[in-house]
């Protein structure tokens, strides 16, 4: 059977000592989110996670979700486990309190969202999903709308869908034939269907907020004739009840390869009763709030995915026996030494266990930029803080969930065997992996995303304001001879990413093709520069305790290896990248369709 504990000795120094979560209380609206009330709520969110969320999630993934005549049924133990998460106030553990929420900083929900994934994604996804409609509306509805609505989503006792993606449009919005048709009372009349609806039929709560895109009789074509609606599945009473079903029916839900006790629908939407979220045909803006959110969730995802892995994965190898080890015996009263000796073995935790903390490191910091984006009351503070944001969030969705499979699949190797089968749980972690590489836009999409529109962005600022940043902390390592040789290689990462952003200005820009083809490696090439400027960031702050004597020595020094480690076996892939990124489209567009 699997375990899990959330990692919150790692969590702790990433939080105090490399970034300064205290900081945050000096914002306006978090003066009482100081660091003793942050560790608290941290620690009994990880019970949660630990005691209610964890034991449910291979029973979950067995039974998975049932489909009855448009009913949904999660699977056992679900709806009391929400019960308890609503009850603890963690749907609305960073929701205004004007509307009942705990007004905690994001940067706390960051730490949470790891903690969920990590202990039960499936069930992760309802209160998500939640979370993001909760933001459309917090950012873009009208007073009324949000006086109707927030205070149910933030309590928990409704839930929130994103209802984009149509069976024949997938990615390109653009093409979304879903019709809203305007009534005399200022209400639409909504008519068409979704699919891949994750959370848009379940028995949770009392109500479900539907946000969906639908073209207005007039709309221009393509996504600028797109407009964001609200369709509650029941349409509230004047005291905020749930009332009569509107016209939204759950036709099928569907049968997966991961994260089976996530309801994922298909809603049939037959003159439903929607009303409009900002302007009309500006919905993206509304929807684009609640996406980008879910980017970042779903990074997430890739990492608590990768964590709870490793913890399995390590357990194993250290009791495991199987051979000696290649210099000598080291377990002489066992028939066989522990597999954690073998070269190959530790390899691959270790490249786990390096981009986990990692990663962990930079996915908080991001957080933390998001306070500062919304609280800081210096407005250059505020937009350089959202310049990094932006840039950042399609790396950590896609890096971190093409590393999070990667990872999910070396811990399953870790077992050998005994990965590929259920008892064990690892073959869940990575099935569940997988999806995350796909949903909220590919990680194709993420990747043209960055290259096509965050790099120019601005003229170019939001990467100049990333460059700056890691070039300051590298030039700072130089006269200690330690952090010195981490930074290194973090500066010659830089110097590859600087590179190939000239490679892509120079050839992107006249090829279209050129930027296509090399945007997976430079999102990939960014997110290993950018994990090896966190690990030097924890290098130094390791060194500077350990030295004084501070903390636990044990764990500065296992993280000043694993910075090592990072730095030697990871950072060397900026190399090839770069060389496949001036490589060129030729090799790639060459081949005729009849060719392959």
């Amino acid at each position: 059977m699997p375990t899990y504990r959330a990692p919150l000795d790692d969590i702790r120094f990433v939080l105090h000592d490399v970034h300064g979560v205290g900081k945050l209380a000096e914002l306006p609206g978090f003066e009482e989110a100081t660091p003793d009330v942050v560790d608290a709520v941290l620690a009994e969110g990880a019970k949660l996670c630990e005691e209610v969320l964890f034991p449910l999630n291979q029973s979950g993934d067995a039974e998975g979700c049932t489909y009855d005549h448009g009913t949904v049924r999660t699977p056992a133990g679900f709806i009391d486990a929400y019960r308890q998460y609503a009850s603890g106030g963690w749907t609305g553990i960073s929701a205004d309190p004007a509307f009942g929420g705990q007004g905690l900083p994001e940067a706390v929900r960051f730490v949470f969202e790891e903690m969920q994934c990590s202990a039960n994604l499936s069930f992760s996804m309802y209160p998500g999903l939640s979370h993001g409609a909760y933001s459309a509306l917090m950012s873009h509805g009208s007073e009324e709308l949000k006086a109707r609505y927030l205070p149910k989503l933030v309590s928990g006792e409704w839930g929130g869908t994103m209802c984009l993606t149509e069976a024949h449009a997938g990615t390109d919005l653009g093409i979304l034939t879903t019709r809203a048709e305007p009534t005399a009372d200022g209400s639409y009349r909504i008519t068409g269907s979704k699919i891949f609806i994750s959370a848009g039929e379940h028995d949770l709560t009392d109500n479900i907020v539907h946000l969906v895109l639908a073209r207005l009789p007039d709309a221009p074509a393509g996504t600028k004739g797109i407009s964001t609606f609200v369709v509650p599945k029941f349409l509230p009473t004047e005291d905020g009840r749930p009332g009569a079903p509107n016209g939204v029916s759950c036709g099928s839900i569907e049968h997966k390869m991961g994260i089976k006790g996530s309801a994922t629908c298909v809603l049939n939407f037959d003159n439903a009763i929607g009303y409009m979220v900002g302007e009309p045909n500006k919905g993206m803006r509304a929807m684009f709030v609640m996406m980008n959110g879910a980017r970042l969730a779903v990074g997430m995802q890739g990492l608590g995915l990768s964590e709870v892995a490793y913890q399995n994965a390590l357990a194993y190898a250290k009791e495991r026996l199987q051979g000696r080890a290649l210099t000598g015996t080291k377990n002489p009263d066992g028939p066989a030494d522990p597999i954690l000796v073998h070269p190959d073995v530790r390899k691959g935790l270790l490249r786990i266990k390096a981009f986990n903390e990692g990663a962990r490191a930079l996915a908080y910091w991001v957080g933390m930029l998001i306070d500062t984006e919304h609280r800081h009351p210096d407005e250059a503070v505020r937009q350089e803080a959202a310049d990094l944001v932006a840039l950042m969030t399609p790396v950590i969705k896609a890096f971190f969930t093409d590393l999070g499979f990667e990872c999910t699949n070396i811990a399953l190797q870790t077992l050998g065997g005994h990965g590929y089968i259920r008892e064990y749980g690892v073959e869940q972690y990575v099935r569940d992996a997988r999806i995350a590489q796909i949903y909220e836009g590919t990680n194709a999409v993420q990747a043209l995303d960055l290259v096509g529109r965050k790099l120019p962005m601005e003229g170019g600022r939001l990467v100049r304001r990333f460059f700056s940043l890691v070039k300051a902390d590298v030039d700072a390592a130089a006269d200690d001879d330690v952090l010195e040789a981490l930074a290194k290689p973090v500066g010659e990462a830089l110097g590859r990413l600087q590179k190939a952003t000239m490679v892509l200005a120079e050839k992107g820009f006249a090829n279209p093709d050129e930027a296509g083809a090399a945007a997976t490696e430079y999102l990939h090439l960014m997110g290993y520069t950018a994990i090896g400027w966190q690990w030097l960031k924890m290098a130094r702050v390791a060194q500077a305790r350990r030295a004084a004597g501070e903390g636990d020595a044990a764990f500065l020094g296992a993280k000043l290896k694993t910075a090592q480690f990072y730095m030697a076996r990871l950072m060397p892939q900026t190399a090839a990248l770069l060389a496949q990124i001036q490589a060129g489209a030729g090799t790639i567009m060459a081949p005729a369709p009849s060719e392959f």
